[in-house]
């Protein structure tokens, strides 16, 4: 299967990236404020246990977003629509072959 894609798939993904990313991150930092704030935990439990999730989204944000290249698109794609920072209306604007690729990979 092709894995390089056309030249406006490659300039549509770069338009949407940063909108992709603050929409996670707005979702993402909600959660991180109800789990500093957890009634249920000490103060020392709601920071460690943010700490540890705070690390977990690091790593999801390197695997999404970091030194995007043309010829890893579609491997980046993949890897946030994984992990649901990409959803299929965001698909919408790319080519079908490239929709069509990546309808496996996105989480519902």
């Amino acid at each position: 299967m092709k894995r390089e894609h056309n030249e406006s798939d490659w300039k549509r993904f770069g338009k949407i990236v940063p909108e992709l990313r603050e929409r996670y991150l707005e979702k993402k930092n909600k959660e991180l404020l109800k789990s500093l704030s957890d009634a249920g935990k000490t103060p020392t439990e709601q920071f460690w246990d943010t700490f540890e999730k705070m690390k977990k989204e690091k790593k999801i944000l390197e695997d999404c977003l970091d030194g995007h290249s043309r010829s890893k698109q579609f491997f980046y794609m993949v890897s946030m629509c994984s992990y649901g920072m990409m959803r299929k209306e965001d698909l919408d604007g790319f080519s079908e072959e490239l929709k069509s690729s990546l309808a496996e990979y996105i989480k519902e």
